[in-house]
């Protein structure tokens, strides 16, 4: 592997990583959503809110980094899907925007809108914001309607985009994919489930966790259910692979399946963090565990990584183009070039100090279990 094609795979690696943080940090959309089935009454469900609200900051700041590393690193992705399905990425750009908004202002004095509205905002975004994640990432997999025209970089006047999408939809057709409406739903019970788990980990109020605790095999089984449709439909689905020398991208039967059995590291990390989610879920319903959200939070991240890995590695086009084969998208045909990849590179040797910062910035906000009964912490949110 020369230099250039190794720091592709680093890059994806690095986005792979970041893509399965974001989803474990989906559990702030989780609890969200959870909040009138585990918040009875105003003073719980502020309780809830204010919990959430040291978290959820997190979570944003992760999906902004996600999208700005891939614009720099594989840039034609960025153009052809963020530029192409502008309406499902519109959709999940908006019901963050209201989440930001409700914590902003929820309890702000004078509050025209009123409580309730805001209450409102957070549900909408812990229901769909997971949920058309989940739904965007299955496009990676199962691909778009779209066209690569490299040609009209060079034209003078006239459409010079370099992708155009081939559909009215503008990504909205992605909802009509089983596959993508398999993931979306499991993303969104694992949210859930996530959510359920932080507040045993982070919330000393006995009703509260007993609730939480009562509604976490509730999610979990559609969660696993819906994982494993949209992992078996992945495995004998048809993907597409390119061929390193001349770079022709053609359709393979089973090509998930055979990077699978080809990456034996992969297939074991994948594997392993299945069973670390499942741990964490079986700790919190056994034992009522506030330990349970760390082995399923690593799980996820392990497990979101590999699937990742499966979808850009050994020459596979991570994005398929459903209306020219030729079009679809690989790490090594839609990065940036070597220089750009080789200074991001250098800065990425920062990564380490900002997961330490990370770290202690997330012990320092948790440092005091959030608001046991008679703490007014929090009212911020």
């Amino acid at each position: 592997m020369d230099t250039f094609a190794f720091l592709q795979h680093y890059w994806w690696l690095l986005m792979s990583i970041t893509a399965g943080t974001l989803v474990f940090l989906l559990f702030v959309q989780g609890g969200q959503g959870l909040l009138y089935s585990v918040g009875r009454n105003r003073e719980e469900r502020n309780r809830i809110v204010a919990s959430l609200g040291r978290k959820w900051e997190s979570t944003f700041t992760t999906l902004v980094v996600f999208g700005g590393a891939f614009f720099a690193s594989f840039p034609l992705f960025y153009s052809t899907s963020f530029g192409g399905a502008f309406y499902l990425w519109t959709l999940i750009l908006f019901v963050f925007v209201i989440q930001a908004v409700a914590y902003e202002f929820r309890r702000k004095p004078d509050n025209w809108l009123g409580e309730k509205t805001y209450d409102a905002f957070l549900l909408v975004n812990g229901l769909a914001g997971a949920f058309l994640l989940g739904v965007a990432v299955g496009t990676l997999f199962t691909g778009g309607h779209f066209i690569v025209d490299r040609a009209n970089l060079t034209r003078v006047g006239g459409d010079t985009a370099i992708s155009q999408w081939t559909t009215s939809w503008r990504g909205l057709e992605a909802l009509a994919d089983y596959r993508n409406l398999a993931l979306g739903l499991a993303v969104l019970f694992l949210s859930r489930v996530l959510g359920v788990q932080y507040f045993l980990n982070d919330i000393a109020d006995p009703a509260i966790r007993k609730r939480s605790r009562d509604l976490l095999l509730k999610n979990a089984i559609p969660f696993v259910f819906f994982f494993l449709v949209f992992v078996f439909s992945l495995m004998f689905s048809t993907g597409y692979a390119a061929d390193p020398v001349t770079g022709t991208i053609r359709p393979e039967s089973y090509r998930y399946w055979h990077n699978l059995l080809a990456m034996p590291a992969v297939f074991v990390l994948l594997v392993s963090g299945v069973v670390s989610v499942l741990t964490g879920i079986f700790l919190c319903w056994k034992k009522g565990s506030p330990k349970g959200i760390w082995y399923s939070g690593i799980g996820t991240v392990m497990t979101v990584t590999m699937l990742f890995l499966l979808a850009g590695y050994r020459h596979t086009a991570y994005y398929p183009s459903l209306a020219d084969a030729s079009s679809s998208l690989t790490i090594a045909n839609s990065s940036s070039g070597r220089f750009t990849l080789s200074v991001m590179s250098a800065v990425s040797l920062l990564i380490p100090v900002i997961v330490w910062y990370t770290w202690y910035a997330w012990r320092k906000m948790g440092k005091e279990k959030s608001l046991r009964p008679g703490k007014e912490e929090g009212d911020a949110y």
